[in-house]
C-alpha cells in the first residue's frame, strides 16, 4: 500500500483522542490521529513525524493526518485503519498461504454481537477473521494492547462463537513496525484481553502475527513472527 506525499513534521503534544499538534516548517498546525490507542511510546514531543495533508477545500479541523512516526530505530505506522487494508491485500496477492483454502474474500461481516473484519469462503467452509493494530513493541516484542479494550475481548468472543458453531476463526495482529521479533497480549495493561486469547486459542482460534515492512513512501505486510502465550 502506498502512501501520497508526506509532509515531514515534529510532534508537539496530543490534545485529545484524535487530534494533536504538530510542528511544519516552524508552524503549528492540528493533525487527525487516527488511532484511540495511548500510544504513548509513539507520541513523545519533539519525534520526527510524516503526515497527509488534508486534501485541498476540505471542511476539515484538522491540517493533516498523522501517518508515521520515526521513533529513531523504526518508522511506525500511527493509523489504526490501515491493518484491514493491508490483510485485505495480502490475501488478494496470495501472501497468507493458511487462508489459501477460502478464495472469496468478503469484508466487514456480522457474526453474533460483533462486526469482524472478514469472511473467507472456500472448499472448507467458513473462516472468519478479525484484525487488530499494534505499534507498541517492548524488547522486540509486540504487544497488544496499549490500553484496556472492551471491543476487542468481544471480537474475540465472538470469534470462539463462530468456532462453537463449526467455522474457521482466526485473529491476526498487525504490528505496523519493522522492528518486532514476536507478538504477546500485553497481560498488563489488559489482563481480561490476555485470559481471553488463551481461551480462544484453547477454542481452535488460530492466532496470527505479522510484522510490516515501513518506509516514507509505503507499507505492507511482511513476515510472520512467533505468538508468545
Amino acid at each position: 500500500m502506498r502512501f501520497p506525499p508526506l509532509v515531514e513534521g515534529r510532534f508537539i503534544k496530543r490534545l485529545n483522542r484524535f487530534a494533536a499538534l504538530v510542528d511544519v516548517e516552524r508552524r503549528e498546525y492540528l493533525a487527525h490521529v487516527p488511532n484511540s490507542g495511548r500510544m504513548g511510546e509513539l507520541l513523545v514531543p519533539g519525534f520526527r513525524v510524516l503526515l497527509i495533508p488534508a486534501p485541498p477545500g476540505a471542511n476539515r479541523k484538522t491540517s493533516f493526518d498523522l501517518a508515521l512516526v520515526d521513533t529513531g530505530s523504526a518508522l511506525s505506522s500511527a493509523d489504526a485503519r490501515l491493518p484491514n487494508k493491508l490483510v485485505a491485500e495480502a490475501l488478494m496477492q496470495h501472501r497468507m498461504p493458511q487462508f489459501e483454502s477460502y478464495p472469496v474474500v468478503r469484508g466487514e461481516q456480522v457474526f453474533g454481537e460483533s462486526r469482524l473484519d472478514f469472511l473467507l469462503e472456500g472448499s472448507e467452509g467458513k473462516c472468519y477473521v478479525e484484525t487488530k493494530s499494534v505499534t507498541l513493541v517492548e524488547d522486540g516484542t509486540g504487544l497488544f494492547p496499549d490500553a484496556p479494550t472492551i471491543r476487542g475481548v468481544k471480537h474475540l468472543r465472538s470469534l470462539m462463537a463462530a468456532r462453537d458453531e463449526g467455522h474457521a476463526a482466526a485473529v491476526v495482529f498487525v504490528i505496523q513496525r519493522a522492528d518486532a521479533e514476536a507478538f504477546a497480549p500485553h497481560d498488563v495493561a489488559d489482563p481480561l484481553l490476555g485470559v481471553t486469547l488463551r481461551e480462544a486459542r484453547d477454542a481452535g482460534v488460530a492466532i496470527w502475527a505479522y510484522r510490516c515492512t515501513v518506509t516514507e513512501r509505503s507499507i505492507e505486510l511482511a513476515d510472520s513472527v512467533p505468538v508468545l502465550l
